[in-house]
């Protein structure tokens, strides 16, 4: 390969392995995002879970699916190389996913409330969660960083090479939310499930045939030892043999929320006092403060993702239950407006990317905008209130809900860019990966907060549906009204500590605004 990026085989000015890597992210997404659509009601509606327990399922897995990326990418780091890692993932997620669309019988509710589910199906898809888990960790985190590997360093194609990516993930999603829910609630769970598999089935494929695009990056930095045998087995099946048993252990922990809790409170409490003990024994001065920085801005990024992931749980049942899904003479399904979001990250991302660069030194500073965010998501909810309050009986009009979506990926697109490079940025060179981890771990508790919170609009319900219109509205408005305040709340208390954490990040902030 010649030392010349002009001499370098390209499509649309880019490495041609970055478009595998863009279509194998959107099939990822596209199952990812339309499993997780289907989610909240699968368990609701088909299995006839409680909304507590339901919720709670549904955090305990997206925050296990945040977390053990942390592990994936260490053992790629390490041992794998990302390609042999998301080669890896991928199998998982399409054994994980084709596992889904096995539904079994329904539940079913008698007279007097006792409910008979069909125990096998459900252990079915326990596994299947926990294959899905341990294929999202070996491929999310890795499949990221493979695309830093096609960019020689100060390579300046590696910014637009990243927001071409970034949109392939939003288009999975878009399709999903449409394409997947559209099947599942129309034609049966297993359709929808299954088209999620099929969708990761074609990423696979892809990723798989494109190799020779790659052109030898992502291998292995340690193939001798992949090559060495340990008990007679070569240290990469053992690698393998020893993940896949992993998931016995996620197939329990899915099943048992307070272990889920636990385990991110310890390790929740371990980084914290690591953190703490770091700055204080090994850093003084500027990188003290640039480390302190950092851990305030992750912590107020816990309270943004945990607002942010209602629209999987209760913003979701909130659709069925409550909102009046016409638009323009079509009925959408409840899961289908999460689309939106997607949509307006699609449309609005180069805005607001125009938009900081033309600000100029008007440019808020990161604080600023992450409690923009927390602000945003507050309104969100705001919007949700306000259209709950004017529907009187009737029920809440569509717009209502595409206007918190659009106020919450506003937020979204003034948090998410920036936060990522503030890690790499303001993280001692020595830790970095570990303040990465820290990064996916909040995310991760986050996604268990979101569940316990939208156990605040819990409905009872019978045979999956909701009762009194009325009934319902007051328990979605009270949890409603609890999250615009928290989200205006915290946004407010950042934005007045905004000053002190810019002096900490000491110039650090104009390089991640710029």
């Amino acid at each position: 390969m010649s030392n010349s990026i002009s001499q370098e085989k390209t499509f649309l000015g880019h490495p041609r392995g970055l478009f595998i890597l863009f279509f194998t992210e959107m099939w990822e997404r596209f199952s990812f995002y339309g499993m997780k659509a289907l989610l909240i009601f699968y368990l609701t509606k088909y299995h006839l879970f409680t909304d507590d327990s339901g919720n709670l399922l549904v955090g305990s897995y997206a925050a296990l699916v945040y977390a053990v990326p942390v592990i994936g990418g260490f053992i790629a780091d390490k041992y794998l190389g990302f390609r042999k890692a998301i080669v890896f993932g991928g199998i998982m997620l399409v054994l994980g996913h084709l596992g889904m669309a096995y539904e079994g019988n329904a539940a079913t509710q008698s007279i007097t409330g006792e409910i008979t589910r069909d125990n096998t199906a459900l252990q079915v898809f326990y596994f299947s969660l926990a294959l899905i888990i341990l294929g999202v960790g070996f491929l999310k985190a890795n499949i990221s960083s493979l695309v830093g590997e096609l960019y020689k360093e100060g390579d300046k194609r590696r910014d637009s090479g990243f927001t071409l990516f970034y949109m392939g993930i939003n288009l999975g999603s878009f399709l999903a939310t449409l394409i997947c829910v559209w099947l599942g609630e129309s034609y049966g769970w297993s359709y929808g499930f299954g088209a999620a598999g099929i969708g990761m089935f074609f990423g696979l494929v892809t990723f798989i045939s494109g190799k020779k695009l790659l052109m030898g990056k992502g291998e292995s930095t340690n193939p001798s030892f992949l090559n060495k045998t340990t008990l007679g087995i070569k240290n990469e099946w053992l690698i393998y043999i020893l993940s896949i048993i992993s998931t016995l252990i996620f197939w329990q922990m899915v099943q048992h929320h307070e272990a889920v809790s636990w385990g991110l409170k310890i390790a929740g409490g371990a980084s914290f006092i690591y953190i703490v003990y770091y700055a204080i024994t090994q850093l003084d001065g500027k990188a003290r403060h640039q480390l302190i920085a950092l851990t305030i801005l992750i912590i107020f990024t816990i309270v943004f993702w945990a607002l942010f992931e209602q629209a999987y749980t209760s913003m979701n049942l909130f659709a069925d239950r409550i909102l009046d899904r016409h638009i323009f003479g079509f009925e959408l399904s409840a899961g289908q407006f999460l689309s939106f979001n997607a949509l307006f990250i699609i449309l609005l991302a180069p805005v607001f990317a125009w938009l900081w660069v033309k600000l100029g030194k008007y440019n808020p500073n990161t604080a600023v905008k992450f409690s923009l965010a927390l602000i945003l998501v507050g309104l969100g909810f705001g919007a949700l209130v306000l259209g709950i309050n004017i529907s009187g009986t009737a029920k809440v009009a569509a717009i209502w809900l595409i206007l918190a979506y659009l106020l919450h990926t506003c937020g979204e697109l003034s948090l998410s860019p920036v936060g990522l490079s503030a890690v790499t940025k303001l993280s001692p060179a020595k830790i970095v990966g570990f303040m990465m981890g820290v990064w996916f771990l909040a995310t991760a508790s986050s996604e268990f907060i979101a569940s316990v919170l939208a156990n605040i609009a819990s409905v009872d319900t019978s045979n999956g549906l909701a009762p009194d219109l009325n009934i319902a509205k007051q328990s979605y408005l009270k949890l409603f009204e609890y999250l615009f305040y928290t989200g205006i709340v915290f946004g407010a208390i950042l934005l007045v500590i905004s000053p002190i954490i810019k002096k900490l990040m000491h110039g650090v902030d104009k390089e991640l605004n710029n």
